[in-house]
């Protein structure tokens, strides 16, 4: 058992009483949490990730044994059980400036070319997911280790109010006019492939997979709004994309990419893969925001234009930026604190929230006025 001045750090809830302890012990030898075969892969290069100056959680260092072990703590809030689910991406500290990071196994193919070369150019309206490092793995010649910040899905934790999904659409479609205008077609933008760097919400930190805990996996955390400690939103996931010749065709053929819905896909028929990439973003506003949540009526024009079923109707990038900055000129400054309300919220409890959420508003405004 946990001596005195131990327990002390650990909170009434991870304590066990004896029969659970007997029974966790029971569990424990039995392999219930021992490491999947994803996380063997990386705990044989614990070692070589080190030398690069990559930290592993604890439970992948060589000869791991749980420290929960001989003590009555629930193993639940140990972070040493936290299992990694990923089969190709672990995280991990960066040992220079604690920082969390992402380390995907990757096979040496053009995503890696690609993703490099977006990472190298210096432009404000770069939405790529950086590049950190890329070495070669220790034991598969075929393999490379790339190397890029922590990130989360763009939609976790949620939004909160209608400016937040307006910035959001600002970062992401001057994302893609970035790719564009670099010659790149992304060909899967989807929920998966949109992340933010969600460290303003948690200034604390966070568990990278245990992610609304605190970094030991230990209590649950709430997070800050993204109104008052703006995000940062990345593309990331380069293994389908593209990068055509300066005056060449952006034309390909394939039946590639999670949105099933975009119409043109064809793996004999040549398609505008430029057109492809404004469907998906489209049609991701239009999933993720107009039907989810009441007020979004004025993002229609820019989505029927983003989805138009024929390619050739469909405006360019740079087309579908401009239509957007005249809808959003439109826009009162006090809708972007309106409060988002899901479609699917009964109305009695809709206008609770949004009185609420109108209270806070008036402090808020308040509050800026006296500062």
């Amino acid at each position: 058992m946990l001596a005195a001045g131990q327990q002390k750090r650990f909170p009434r809830h991870a304590v066990l009483s004896d029969d659970e302890v007997a029974r966790t012990a029971r569990t424990t030898e039995l392999g219930a949490y021992n490491l999947i075969p994803s996380e063997l892969f990386w705990q044989a290069r614990y070692r070589y990730l080190e030398q690069h100056g990559y930290l592993l959680r604890p439970r992948y260092t060589p000869g791991w044994s749980p420290s929960w072990t001989g003590t009555n703590l629930d193993p639940t809030f140990c972070e040493d059980s936290i299992l990694s689910m990923t089969d190709d991406v672990m995280d991990a500290k960066r040992r220079s400036d604690n920082n969390l990071v992402a380390i995907k196994s990757t096979m040496k193919t053009e995503e890696i070319r690609i993703a490099q070369y977006l990472s190298s150019i210096r432009d404000s309206q770069n939405h790529c997911v950086p590049v950190l490092d890329v070495f070669a793995d220790p034991f598969n010649p075929q393999l490379l280790l790339l190397v890029m910040p922590y990130l989360r899905q763009f939609n976790d934790p949620n939004f909160g109010f209608v400016g937040e999904v307006i910035d959001f659409m600002d970062q992401s479609l001057e994302g893609l006019a970035f790719l564009h205008r670099n010659l790149v077609a992304h060909r899967d933008i989807a929920v998966q492939n949109l992340m933010m760097d969600a460290r303003p919400l948690y200034p604390q930190g966070h568990h990278p997979v245990k992610r609304n805990h605190t970094p030991d996996g230990m209590y649950r955390i709430s997070p800050l709004s993204r109104t008052d400690r703006p995000v940062r939103y990345y593309y990331i996931d380069f293994d389908l994309s593209v990068r055509f010749p300066v005056g060449g065709s952006t034309y390909v053929v394939g039946d590639v990419g999670r949105d099933t819905d975009v119409p043109e896909l064809s793996e004999d028929i040549p398609y505008d893969a430029f057109k492809v990439d404004v469907f998906a973003l489209g049609n991701l506003f239009y999933k993720e925001f107009f039907l989810q949540f009441n007020s979004l009526d004025w993002m229609s024009e820019l989505l029927i234009n983003m989805r138009q079923p024929q390619p050739k109707a469909r405006p360019t990038i740079d087309e579908a930026v401009a239509l957007w900055k005249g809808i959003k000129a439109t826009l009162p400054s006090s809708s972007y604190r309106q409060r988002l309300s899901s479609r699917s919220e009964p109305a009695i409890e809709r206008a609770f929230n949004d009185t609420v959420a109108a209270a806070w508003n008036g402090l808020y405004s308040l509050k800026k006025l006296v500062h």
